[in-house]
């Protein structure tokens, strides 16, 4: 595994590749390019996505053991894709920003977008997964201190996390229709998606009821025995 060792430089990739490049890329693959070329700009978002996670890490040890537990993570979300109506996706998603940090969060969500599109199909709006699953997990990363601290907080985050999953996808719901942006057809987007939006919401608030407090258990008991919880990552 790759490991930057210079702090600036750390730095500077933890902020600009989640809020700048990687929006950019999802953005100009749905303006700019050809949509045949979608799965280039996917594999842009994963390569990105990993300098993010290498980012957030000062010795290679410590990546390499975090990698090995995002990757089990990753599968555990690949297969609850296979749930019928209810998802454990951005559940699962963030329960390892809490306890891996922000960029072990991120990493996850945007791994499984890709990886399971190549079963459930691949397209344009495969980017746009992999930005709003890698940005909830970023995001509870950030919030990690107080989320643990609450579950009523970090249920609350599901859910809130569930409408904006939702106001992410239909960006390009309207990209694709009109070709362009139009805040109307946003604003129609968003209501005809209410109960897909509602199955989000319900989704993430089951699955972190359900398995938040043991999978945090397994993790943290991994961040003491192997310190895979020890880098800089945000949200620790």
């Amino acid at each position: 595994m790759i490991v930057i060792k210079n702090k600036k430089l750390r730095d500077i990739i933890r902020f600009v590749v989640p809020v700048v490049v990687i929006p950019l890329i999802v953005l100009s693959g749905a303006l700019v390019f050809d949509r045949k070329r979608h799965i280039l700009v996917s594999l842009a978002v994963a390569v990105f996505a990993l300098l993010l996670f290498a980012a957030g890490f000062e010795r290679k040890s410590t990546g390499t053991r975090c990698l090995v537990v995002v990757s089990v993570m990753t599968a555990l979300c690949f297969a609850g894709r296979f749930i019928p109506f209810l998802k454990p996706i951005a559940a699962l998603t963030i329960i390892t920003a809490l306890y891996l940090g922000g960029e072990a969060g991120f990493l996850v969500g945007a791994m499984t977008a890709i990886l399971s599109n190549f079963y459930f199909g691949q397209g344009p709006w495969t980017a746009f997964q992999m930005l709003a699953w890698g940005t909830i997990g970023l995001s509870a990363g950030i919030l990690a201190v107080p989320l643990k601290k609450s579950r009523v907080l970090l249920l609350c985050y599901g859910a809130l996390s569930g409408v904006a999953y939702s106001f992410i996808m239909d960006i390009w719901t309207v990209l694709w229709y009109a070709e362009g942006f139009s805040f109307k057809l946003y604003l129609g987007a968003l209501a005809t998606a209410v109960p897909y939006t509602l199955s989000y919401i319900a989704s993430n608030v089951i699955f972190l009821y359900v398995l938040a407090k043991p999978f945090g258990k397994k993790l943290e008991r991994m961040n003491k025995k192997y310190g895979i919880g020890t880098g800089r990552a945000i949200g620790r």
